[in-house]
């Protein structure tokens, strides 16, 4: 039985194709084992956005040949997609895949092994028009299970390097997601994420008219799934219809992370984002009409080209309006092959780190105050693992638990008390067990 590891960068939707591809390998007899270990293959699912998720990438490509100088290295994803041309210049490579080609992953390896040669399959993505499927199950872990609902980005905001790396939009059949959500369900898991790379976009290529939030209502219906996830939306799909529907669906978790990017109309204009910052605060309202526990998390870059002090500074009042429960803060990075990188007045090194540590210490203030308002609270959480002595889990909205107990808690909903902070967590005391 040869043995196969995976080493998977990026987002959930990478995590989800890696765990496909997992299936078809244990389906076609092959051991999966960790990531460190001596193995016979390894697959490596690479991550693009940004100039250091290369860098990272070419990294695990090389440290993979380490572990075994007689393995065969199969490089796939994103990175692979955009940069064929520097890849296929990286020695320890034996197999390049593009996107399209990670569903047909065995029957690849099965043509380089009789031909034994270094081989590149990578077809132009933009040309794809169908959403391809992986299979029955793919991403499922104990208690949450991620759901690849589309593909693709018709976007093309002016950091983003994406849209050449995806493809156009590509929505997925409801009846194969359901199907695969029902079978989830029947696992016992409770929760499931809905993934994609544009999840907004979700239908817009469908002859006949279906949304998003027409395929959120038929999840809703599924027996056994307790919570639905939404990952990172659009925010300009918040409109009051959205959110009218959305607020009927009793398993929709009350946690929403929409990327803003830039808190200054000037940065967001230069970004190709197709809102304001008055159009942001309008949808942040309307949740937290229909939603009185609501957590919003974003996505905020600092240092885009042409950024003045001003500029930031409007990014940084909107913020501290806005209150968001956490920031991802990023530093811009000119991404080789996007507009933006070739934008002039890019910013020194230097004023972006301040600007990021600024944020990063805001964003750590209010998710710190947020958590102080739940002392006393009861909340009902989904555990997920046992670690350093705690069960840890997440309330509907969001926010980390953890709690110690001498029943097991893994994948069941738990009513507890929330009694003190640790870090960026609430400590808690279990009430009952569901």
């Amino acid at each position: 039985m040869k043995k196969v590891a995976f080493i998977t960068l990026g987002c959930k939707v990478n995590q989800y194709e890696t765990n496909a591809m997992i299936q078809e390998f244990i389906k076609n007899g092959y051991e999966i084992v960790e990531s460190n270990q001596k193995a016979d293959i390894y697959v490596i699912n690479t991550c693009t956005v940004t100039n250091m998720s290369d860098r990272k990438s070419r990294q695990m490509l090389r440290r993979a040949k380490e572990l075994n100088k007689d393995s065969l290295v199969i490089a796939c994803g994103c990175y692979i997609q955009v940069a064929k041309e520097e890849a296929k210049k990286i020695e320890e490579i034996d197999l390049l895949l593009g996107n399209n080609e990670k569903n047909k992953i065995i029957e690849y390896i099965e043509e380089y092994l009789e031909e034994n040669k270094k081989q590149v399959l990578v077809e132009d993505v933009m040309k794809q028009r169908e959403f391809l499927n992986f299979g029955d199950i793919t991403y499922t872990d104990k208690t949450r299970a991620v759901i690849k609902v589309q593909d693709g980005c018709d976007r093309f905001c002016s950091y983003c390097i994406i849209p050449y790396a995806r493809g156009r939009v590509r929505s997925r059949e409801p009846k194969s997601i359901v199907s695969e959500i029902n079978k989830i369900a029947n696992k016992g898991i409770k929760e499931v994420v809905i993934t994609g790379i544009h999840i907004a976009s979700y239908g817009k290529d469908f002859e006949e008219e279906y949304k998003l939030i027409d395929l959120l209502e038929e999840i809703n219906k599924i027996e056994g799934i307790e919570r639905i996830r939404l990952g990172s939306i659009e925010p300009l799909i918040i409109t009051e219809e959205f959110v009218t529907r959305l607020s009927k669906l009793q398993k929709i978790c009350h946690h929403f992370h929409l990327s803003l990017q830039s808190g200054c109309n000037e940065t967001l204009k230069r970004m190709n984002r197709r809102y304001t910052v008055e159009d942001f605060e309008e949808i942040v309202k309307r949740l937290r009409k229909y939603y009185e526990d609501v957590i919003l998390t974003t996505d905020i870059i600092v240092g885009f080209p042409q950024e003045t002090e001003e500029e930031y500074k409007k990014t940084y009042n909107f913020l501290e309006k806005i209150k968001f429960y956490k920031m991802h803060v990023f530093k811009y990075s000119p991404r080789n092959g996007t507009k933006a990188s070739m934008m002039s007045g890019q910013i020194d090194g230097k004023i972006k780190e301040q600007r990021s540590q600024q944020l990063i210490k805001l964003s750590n203030k209010e998710q710190k105050e947020y958590n102080k308002s739940y002392i006393g609270k009861e909340v009902e959480v989904l555990f997920e693992e046992e670690k350093n002595g705690y069960y840890k889990g997440h309330t509907k909205n969001y926010i980390p638990i953890l709690c110690k107990s001498d029943k097991k808690l893994e994948n069941k909903l738990v009513k507890v008390r929330c009694i003190d902070l640790l870090d960026e967590s609430i400590i808690a005391e279990t009430t009952n067990v569901i």
